[in-house]
């Protein structure tokens, strides 16, 4: 593969170290596109648009372990994450701005400012309207008892088992891309997107009708889900896929 960023060009666009960003590979957290014939990292479009996602829940200071499983979850909404991360961090702009004015009024009134018995208003440093929405967004992203079941299988693999796994949907998804001529209610197209259900009840969660209809629409829905499914099958497979996926389910 030479399409794509070397790890020292991602290193200084980002500002992130060398070591972090083969530290987030280590964890499985952000894995290389590919390797130079040399071996060095790679880094496409799409690994970059992943780790736009990770930064963001770094400036909120998420765990990275966290952050690895809500993105890593196969039903993650990456347009609805990032509107809940912009309103995150208007709140939090929202409450340095309110911190900011406090120490101006202490600046100019005195240090007694904050302790007079009139302007004993420390509201500058509540949290609780941040906390309530941060706590609600994460609420969203790992409530439910699929994204749990995916939590606790996703913590005893490792990097390389995460690879393997997105290399064997992948691979299904390429399958897909070879029938994409059928009809979508041709049978084998319907084996196919039981043995696409099945490997997710494995290896993810349980993969109910509803869910597998949610994730159809996601694949179709455009963005990098789509780009990596037709990637894999040829242009088309995403929509395809979402097709067969609404006749098995009906």
């Amino acid at each position: 593969m030479s399409n794509g960023m070397t790890v020292n060009e991602v290193s200084k666009i980002t500002g992130l170290s060398v070591r972090t960003l083969q530290y987030y590979d280590k964890i499985g957290l952000l894995s290389p596109s590919g390797h130079t014939e040399a071996g060095y990292r790679l880094y496409d479009d799409t690994a970059l648009e992943r780790l736009q996602q990770i930064m963001l829940f770094r400036e909120l200071e998420f765990p990275l372990k966290d952050i690895k499983v809500i993105i890593s979850s196969p039903g993650f909404d990456r347009q609805k994450a990032l509107e809940q991360q912009i309103e995150l961090l208007r709140l939090r702009r929202e409450h340095l701005d309110d911190l900011i004015n406090f120490a101006l009024k202490i600046k100019s009134t005195g240090v007694n400012y904050a302790m007079s018995k009139n302007k004993n208003d420390f509201s500058a440093f509540d949290t609780a309207k941040l906390d309530e929405y941060t706590k609600r967004a994460k609420e969203q992203w790992g409530s439910t008892a699929e994204y749990r079941e995916f939590e606790e299988k996703n913590k005893t693999r490792s990097g390389k088992d995460n690879e393997l796994l997105a290399q064997k949907t992948m691979e299904l998804f390429a399958e897909f891309g070879a029938m994409r001529d059928r009809d979508p209610a041709d049978s084998e197209v319907q084996t196919q997107v039981k043995h696409l259900q099945d490997f997710f009840t494995a290896n993810f969660y349980n993969c109910t009708n509803e869910i597998l209809l949610g994730l159809g629409k996601m694949y179709a829905g455009g963005g990098e889900f789509t780009e990596n499914i037709d990637r894999a099958g040829g242009a088309g497979t995403a929509e395809f896929v979402n097709r067969a996926i609404e006749v098995y389910c009906r």
